[in-house]
């Protein structure tokens, strides 16, 4: 749900962080001592069970915004919540460890280990983290993404639509509280993005999970529940079920009004 700064009264949900997967409150992040804003103060809460999509155009601050929600960068002011518990708190190993259990990642570029199985690759979160039995939840992974026949096979030996799902697999591996997808189908094509959308979209529907996603794809936000965009390091603007052809509709807005400033 994406909150605009100032007085309006907050509901009983709002006052829960605990019932929120992330919350964002006044986060920015500047660089060179504050001379350059990549991300001004945002607030967002995104609820548990929900599929939500950042856009804007390039350089608007959203990769900076997943960052800094993701726990990988930390914002110059704000704090970010997952599951109600501030990252801004934590020394670096709690964070790491924060990361590893709660929150699950997919890139553009799969970032798979070539050198280990599908199935190790699955699990490499629960060995990280010493977990008892690592092959159990990562054979359920796989087997949700439609791939347990391949858990012998190195990377090399999939498409490139598999591997991504591989990602997705691994992503949800800890069972996470958010799942951060960042341009997770830049480089496929349109059928096999939509396969890929479509097991997000079932991780939200039947597995409660939480999506963020950063696109630049309308067709891709059509999937989302909300899609909240950026322009020039700030919030600006958000749709409720968005379909693609309102999803063109503000990114040409947020374009002509960024040539006019």
């Amino acid at each position: 749900m994406f909150r605009r700064r100032g007085p309006a009264r907050e509901t009983v949900e709002e006052r829960r962080p605990e019932s929120h997967a992330l919350t964002l409150d006044g986060v920015g992040r500047t660089y060179r001592r504050g001379a350059l804003v990549a991300l001004h103060p945002v607030d967002l809460v995104v609820p548990r069970g929900r599929f939500l999509a950042v856009m804007g155009p390039s350089g608007s601050g959203k990769s900076t915004l997943l960052q800094c929600a993701a726990g990988l960068d930390r914002p110059t002011s704000g704090t970010v919540r997952i599951e109600g518990v501030a990252l801004d708190g934590l020394k670096e190993a709690r964070l790491t460890g924060l990361r590893r259990e709660r929150v699950g990642f997919v890139f553009q570029t799969h970032n798979l280990v070539p050198s280990l199985s599908v199935a190790e690759n699955v699990a490499l979160p629960l060995l990280l983290g010493a977990a008892a039995d690592p092959h159990g939840p990562a054979t359920r992974a796989l087997a949700a993404v439609g791939l347990a026949d391949r858990a012998d096979d190195r990377p090399a030996e999939l498409s490139g639509g598999q591997q991504q799902r591989v990602a997705i697999a691994r992503a949800l591996v800890t069972d996470p509280a958010v799942v951060f997808a960042d341009e997770p189908t830049g480089a496929l094509d349109p059928e096999t993005a939509h396969d890929v959308l479509s097991l997000l979209r079932q991780a939200v529907d039947h597995d409660g999970h939480t999506v963020v996603m950063v696109t630049h794809d309308p067709a891709a936000a059509a999937w989302c529940d909300e899609a909240v965009f950026l322009a020039q390091g700030r919030l600006v603007a958000a749709l409720h079920r968005p379909d693609a052809p309102r999803v063109r509709d503000v990114l040409r807005r947020i374009g002509r009004a960024a040539v006019a400033a």
